[in-house]
């Protein structure tokens, strides 16, 4: 029987059990498109934190521009700006502007371009976290006041602000998504004061999320894996946490910052307009490992090689 043959008696059923009132299940091509992908045409979208190719925040960019989003760019300081431009410039975004949240007017300079330029925004990715030096590399305990009220300020408070500058712009919902770190949650060999921070951070996520999620907006963090960033070359043995990483994770392997750009796609996307006030772990399982991974239990010790 041809396929013409058989899709014409596929169809008299239908109406046969349609004319007989019984339900009937469409067929496939009649109601889905099975090339369906994440579309953010129309939306307009903020990301802060680019400071060059290898940053986190920089594949989220490139996956929201590639679905159809337009975007605002920020950078941080004229030292950045030659870094971030060619960036800026591949997405095609519409407004490029400095934005050091820790200088007063900045920040709400950006948001001011968007309102003059778009009249709303959909979503934002807040890519931004500092300390001091010295209380990166040197114990809580010995952390000062000054630092530690700057880090929580750089790192936490910015989210805060960002929520309440966007707030009036997302007047058909939206999306706030940030970036958080397993120290969060679990004590990491080196990561020092930016454990707390982050821990306020998460917890930031929930209450903002609690706050402005009647008026359909959500707030999401993504936990990322350690991956080699500038940021992280900051960290003490950040050779080795990789290491451990990809050695103790259940994929046997370490993120690439294309995982959080996907991750970050996805929670700016219809597909998690359920999902609010969520940490997703994106860093290949390390975070339901305990303080031994299963591969040092069964005496591995060389992470998973990845087919070429």
């Amino acid at each position: 029987m041809s396929a013409e043959k058989r899709k014409n008696q596929d169809r008299s059923a239908e109406t046969r059990a349609r004319a007989s009132g019984m339900s009937t299940k469409p067929r496939f091509e009649d109601c889905c498109d099975p090339r369906e992908l994440l579309d953010l045409t129309g939306r307009r979208g903020l990301v802060i934190g680019i400071a060059n190719e290898r940053s986190l925040a920089w594949p989220g960019a490139l996956h929201f521009r590639q679905s159809g989003a337009d975007l605002a760019i920020t950078f941080v300081g004229e030292r950045a700006r030659p870094h971030v431009a060619p960036l800026a410039d591949r997405v095609d975004a519409p407004i490029f502007l400095p934005c050091d949240v820790g200088r007063a007017g900045e920040l709400e300079a950006v948001f001011g371009a968007i309102r003059d330029t778009w009249g709303r925004l959909d979503f934002v990715l807040h890519a931004v976290g500092k300390a001091r030096a010295e209380d990166l590399r040197g114990r809580l305990t010995d952390c000062s006041a000054g630092g530690f009220a700057e880090a929580m300020t750089v790192s936490v408070h910015s989210l805060i602000a960002i929520a309440r500058l966007a707030e009036p712009l997302m007047t058909h919902g939206g999306s706030l998504i940030t970036l958080s770190y397993l120290g969060a949650e679990k004590v990491v060999e080196h990561y020092n004061v930016m454990g707390p921070v982050k821990a306020a951070l998460e917890s930031t996520v929930r209450y903002l999320a609690h706050e402005l999620g009647p008026k359909g907006i959500r707030v999401n963090a993504i936990s990322a894996g350690p991956v080699a960033t500038r940021a992280a070359s900051g960290l003490v043995g950040s050779t080795e946490l990789l290491a451990a990483s990809a050695r103790i994770a259940p994929l046997r392997r370490n993120i690439e910052t294309d995982d959080v750009g996907l991750a970050a796609l996805l929670l700016a996307s219809d597909y998690t307009a359920a999902i609010t006030g969520e940490t997703l772990h994106v860093d290949a399982g390390v975070h339901i490992e305990g303080p031994v991974g299963r591969g040092q239990m069964q005496g591995e010790t060389k992470p998973r090689e990845q087919e070429k």
